[in-house]
């Protein structure tokens, strides 16, 4: 009897869906049949869905509450200040820092780098040399933060006398705070230091804070950030690394009112050009956005949703919203991405930042799918941009309703990280961010992506058991 292929058997062509290894379509592909490949794997074995805590809160009814909350966040720049006139709980001798808790002797190079350089900068100390004995003599407090309601990017660092942009969630009334975007380079977040670095400092104090600062004061209604992350991400921006779209809606928002504030020509001619030059001057627009967002969400009974992911270069935390003072901890991670010409992966500091707050309220890493030309500056391909994208949406509670993704037929970013769901799937968050040199001094080496570490959500899920 002649052997009969699988087409024989219908009266129709048909596609093969392939779930599993690939290996196991090989005779079927052989035939000439069209096969989809499903990269899938089983669900982590032994774990359980979690439905309710031990206290009786049912687990579904409190992550829809926090997720209703983060959506409902309409964010408003509306005003700025000097940070320890602004920021709760800020004093003339601390510094603020990115991530969890670090001391000073476990800081790594880039973020020792960045407080050296703020010591410097506030004339607490002459050089690094004096710099470095007084942040390691115990008269300078370190405190994350997210413990003040702010956010910085890569080594987060926020001294005394830095300008500070303040955000409000117009929904709920809570504020967060971020100071202004330097640039790429050898900028004090990456851990840069000397004289260029003080200097560029010192004129967004001295020039560029007062000229948007008379201008947001010209705005009654502030800036609406939410909708402009909204128009952004449909214009090919994620919000994290991607702030082309975003930073050239925000000068055009801002231009007529820093107009019509105008007292010298030629700096605000400076002023302009230093926001147009840098595509990233939204980023610390779009992360305390995300803060102000997410904050409304802490302090729900029962919920497993991550309302706080970040890292300080030594170390990756999480805190989740039905455990707010809690951070799971891991050690940071290795960033796979592109360098610099002179730079390899050796001249690298693990994963450091607070701008995966983007990730966390639903932007970012989640909305890569609206931003395949990110893979020029993190790797990667458009394909890969599209797959994190669709992956996220399986570790996440809900869809955002206000960013929407036009490739996808306009449908929800992901929104609200599932510790349950990342435990069951086995699939962690992706993000994408920049890279600083291992070494103080240096600044910016590259760019890339990488995943969130498992430990810190295993421990998270333990700790969620016990509720």
């Amino acid at each position: 009897m002649p052997e009969r292929k699988i087409n024989d058997l219908f009266s129709q062509p048909i596609n093969v869906i392939n779930v599993g290894l690939e290996s196991m379509a090989q005779a079927v592909k052989a035939q000439g049949v069209p096969v989809i490949d499903v990269d899938w794997q089983p669900p982590a074995a032994g774990i359980a869905r979690l439905r309710s805590t031990r206290a009786g809160v049912d687990i579904d009814l409190a992550n829809a509450e926090v997720c209703r909350r983060i959506k409902a966040g309409r964010v408003v720049l509306s005003g700025m200040g000097i940070a320890r006139e602004m920021i709760p709980g800020m004093h003339d001798r601390m510094i603020l820092h990115a991530g969890p808790p670090v001391t000073w002797e476990r800081m790594c190079g880039p973020q020792r780098g960045a407080v050296m350089g703020a010591l410097i900068y506030e004339g607490m100390a002459l050089n690094v040399a004096e710099a470095e004995r007084l942040a390691a003599s115990g008269e300078i407090e370190f405190s994350p933060c997210h413990h003040h309601h702010a956010v910085g990017p890569m080594a987060g660092v926020v001294s005394p006398s830095m300008p500070v942009f303040i955000l409000e969630n117009k929904t709920f009334g809570n504020l967060a705070y971020c100071t202004q975007n330097e640039g790429l380079g050898k900028v004090l977040r990456y851990g840069g230091m000397g004289l260029e670095v003080y200097a560029r400092l010192k004129w967004m104090e001295t020039d560029l804070y007062p000229t948007l600062d008379r201008a947001l004061q010209s705005l009654p209604d502030g800036i609406n950030i939410t909708s402009l992350i909204a128009q952004a991400i449909h214009m090919g921006d994620e919000c994290h690394n991607r702030n082309r779209a975003a930073t050239s809606l925000f000068l055009r928002a801002i231009t007529p009112a820093l107009a019509r504030t105008n007292r010298d020509n030629e700096i605000l001619a400076k002023v302009i050009e230093f926001i147009d030059r840098n595509d990233h001057f939204f980023l610390n627009l779009s992360m305390p956005a995300g803060k102000a967002m997410l904050e409304p969400g802490e302090g729900v009974p029962g919920s497993t949703i991550v309302t706080v992911m970040a890292r300080n270069g030594t170390d990756f935390g999480i805190r989740l919203a039905g455990l707010p003072e809690r951070w799971f901890i891991a050690p940071a991670g290795v960033v796979q991405g592109l360098y610099f010409p002179q730079f390899t992966e050796q001249d690298a500091n693990p994963d450091i930042g607070d701008s995966t707050v983007t990730e966390t309220a639903g932007y970012g890493g989640m909305a890569m799918a609206s931003a395949p030309a990110i893979t020029k500056f993190v790797g990667g391909t458009p394909q890969m941009a599209l797959q994190t994208t669709l992956e996220m949406y399986e570790i996440t509670f809900e869809e955002h309703e206000q960013f929407t993704i036009p490739s996808l037929n306009f449908r929800g970013t992901p929104c609200g990280i599932d510790v349950r769901k990342v435990m069951e799937t086995g699939i962690l968050p992706q993000i994408n961010t920049g890279i600083a040199h291992k070494n103080p001094g240096v600044g910016m080496v590259g760019a890339g992506i990488l995943r969130a570490p498992e430990a810190c959500f295993k421990d998270a899920f333990e700790a969620l058991k016990e509720m």
